[in-house]
């Protein structure tokens, strides 16, 4: 796979061979949204700031590091956790939550969470984010338990060895639930966008949507699928190949190079 430098977040090309040692991936998770829509399945998809530590100007899927707390046991219903360990789930429907407004969780009556647009999601958002308090003990407190009926695990991507910054990170898919709507955290995003697979990745070749590797290969997985629940039904409980790319630096771009099974170094 190749892609030309002016399809690259800016600045992407100069970190590549900065590194030294390789650096120890930091365990990570990343979510991707979907939604129903005439059109078909759609994707959410977050642009970061220009001043973010990692990929700036890129648009991603929710996403970040593993904390500490994420371990912390958790209210959950539907199928039981597969691999990845149960740390990575949290995080990624913490992330979710942080970044995008969205609680994928249900209360006792089975009805859905509201999103950040409630002014009492919208304080637990922020306390998060401010590391004021944990997923677990939100759940807790708001009496709700995750809906683990409507996120899967599909992908296993680690930083290449070349990066100065590199990650471990466990990619899943989540079902929007109706009636609730994404709002991007502005600290950290400066745009989100809906768009279907295909037409985020025409976008991507016309050099209007700046993304990363990992990205562009998630949502190419994800483009075939005519409905969400169809998406979730085939990824729940498959195995997942990590996934270990090399980048090669070119004189136009970047181009990456797969080795599939790959384990982190």
């Amino acid at each position: 796979m190749f892609i030309p430098e002016e399809r690259l977040p800016p600045g992407f090309m100069d970190t590549i061979g900065q590194a030294g040692a390789a650096a120890v991936p930091r365990p990570a998770s990343t979510v991707a949204l979907m939604r129903d829509a005439r059109s078909g399945p759609e994707v959410l998809l977050l642009r970061r700031n220009r001043s973010s530590g990692f990929v700036p100007g890129a648009y991603v899927f929710a996403g970040g590091r593993v904390d500490a707390a994420d371990a912390d046991p958790l209210p959950w219903s539907g199928p039981s956790m597969q691999a990845p360990p149960p740390e990575y789930w949290a995080a990624a429907l913490r992330e979710l939550f942080e970044e995008t407004g969205v609680l994928l969780a249900r209360d006792a009556g089975g009805t859905y969470a509201a999103d950040a647009s409630d002014p009492a999601l919208s304080v637990w958002r922020d306390t998060l984010l401010e590391d004021g308090a944990t997923l677990a003990g939100m759940l807790e407190t708001l009496g709700l338990t995750l809906a683990g009926d409507r996120v899967v695990h599909f992908a296993h991507w680690i930083t290449p060895v070349a990066e100065p910054r590199r990650y471990d990170t466990h990619f899943f898919m989540a079902g929007m639930p109706e009636s609730r709507t994404a709002s991007a955290d502005a600290r950290e995003m400066s745009d989100a966008v809906w768009l279907t697979p295909a037409a985020a990745l025409d976008r991507f070749a016309d050099g209007t949507l700046p993304m990363v590797f990992p990205t562009v290969r998630s949502l190419e997985t994800l483009a075939s699928f005519e409905t969400v629940q169809s998406a979730l039904d085939y990824w729940r409980n498959r195995q997942v190949a990590p996934v270990l790319p090399r980048l090669v630096r070119t004189g136009r771009g970047v181009s990456l190079v797969v080795d599939e099974g790959a384990k982190a170094e």
